[in-house]
């Protein structure tokens, strides 16, 4: 970010879009925090800041009346946590296009804040308008996008908006360029061994990544409800456990690749499961491929916890994505947890870990493992369709000129 901001007005895409419990207080700030550094910097370089992001769906969850829920979407919840953050006033403008946002932005001083409101508000905002984006670009004089976790979207605050700024003023954040740094050093510049480790729900929401994972990966853990459509595929039993029958072929043709590649592909070799999906439910250990009817897998068992430990301190570099099994139930956390601490204690070793998506950041938040992991996306959808290999637009947009 070697721009100069003395004097003038960054808009700053930020991804604020953080949960709120039922009284609108912040429940992770996880994404804040990462956003303080950029917005410090251009304060301390003589700059002042406009703010701008998203916050939920608001479109898609509107009031009986049809009317957007103002109260529930605002942005002016974070208000008084970024001025406690920043140590300085911020303005509020409840608007992120209109007269008052347009004002209050003429009328920004150096080292002062103005956070627009939601950019959600706007149907236009995911459609990419390009007149709604410029709009957004005549309040400032320069662009900075540190909003990693929307950079795989083509809206209008994340990348129309850039199109309307030249080359030499425009720039990622701080955070941004951390994304992009860690992602490729994974991806691009990894140290072998190269272990990745994938979980979630469903094979085909993770095939792309598996298949980028060949070209560079020396093995490839599958875990979470995912693995079962391949014990399924290998011919297995798997009860009721989650199936994706037509990804059978899929996963059978992605192990047929594996192998001519010389990719080690590891599975759960048994698995904790219920008779039911829920939190109080009866449970036994199974071998994956032989669970039996009314059963489900629900979290890797103790003997893949081991196996996939072993491979996880042996690597030195790791990419995880995706949890191991059902986290959000404790009786089916430990597989997630005892992979957080592997990754951990291999870090500790010496390896880089990038940690991207959902619970399998959750748990290293969790577990107060953030510090002992070498990077922690803030990114899910962004860092996965970054990992696949597709170029995303609010970072192509920056590039351009």
């Amino acid at each position: 970010m070697d721009l100069s901001f003395s004097g003038k007005k960054a808009l700053v895409r930020v991804d604020f879009n953080v949960p709120l419990d039922k009284q609108y207080q912040i429940t992770d700030d996880t994404r804040i925090r990462e956003a303080l550094p950029t917005i410090r910097h251009i304060l301390d370089a003589g700059g002042s800041v406009i703010l701008m992001s998203h916050l939920g769906r608001p479109l898609e969850k509107l009031n009986a009346d049809g009317s957007i829920n103002r109260e529930k979407f605002t942005l002016h919840h974070l208000v008084g946590y970024l001025e406690k953050a920043l140590g300085t006033n911020v303005h509020f403008a409840d608007d992120c296009v209109g007269a008052s946002a347009h004002k209050l932005a003429a009328d920004l001083k150096a080292g002062e804040v103005l956070l627009l409101e939601n950019t959600r508000f706007y149907k236009e905002e995911e459609k990419g308008d390009p007149d709604f984006a410029k709009k957004l670009a005549s309040l400032a004089d320069v662009y900075i996008n540190d909003a990693f976790g929307t950079a795989h979207r083509a809206h209008a605050s994340t990348t129309i908006v850039a199109k309307y700024f030249a080359k030499n003023a425009k720039s990622f954040g701080f955070l941004m360029e951390r994304e992009i740094k860690n992602a490729s050093r994974a991806m691009k510049d990894a140290v072998k061994p190269v272990v990745a480790i994938t979980g979630g729900a469903k094979v085909s929401d993770k095939m792309l990544l598996l298949e980028s994972l060949l070209d560079n990966a020396n093995a490839i853990i599958i875990g979470g409800g995912m693995a079962y459509t391949f014990f399924k595929a290998k011919g297995g039993h798997i009860g009721s456990s989650l199936l994706e029958a037509e990804r059978i072929d899929t996963a059978l043709d992605f192990l047929r690749k594996a192998e001519a590649a010389g990719v080690e592909v590891l599975l759960p070799e048994d698995s904790v499961c219920a008779d039911k999906f829920a939190a109080d439910a009866n449970t036994r250990v199974c071998p994956s491929g032989e669970i039996p009817d009314g059963w489900m897998g629900l979290d890797i068992g103790p003997k893949a916890v081991e196996s996939f430990r072993d491979t996880i301190l042996r690597a030195n570099t790791i990419i995880w994505n995706g949890p191991m099994g059902v986290f959000e139930m404790p009786a089916f956390a430990n597989g997630t947890k005892a992979i957080a601490e592997a990754v951990a204690q291999a870090t500790k070793l010496g390896a880089f870990s990038l940690v991207g998506g959902g619970d399998s950041v959750a748990a290293v938040n969790q577990l107060g493992l953030t510090d002992d992991v070498s990077f922690v996306s803030t990114g899910g959808g962004a860092m996965l369709e970054f990992l696949e290999g597709k170029e995303l637009p609010g970072i192509k947009a920056i590039h351009e000129g």
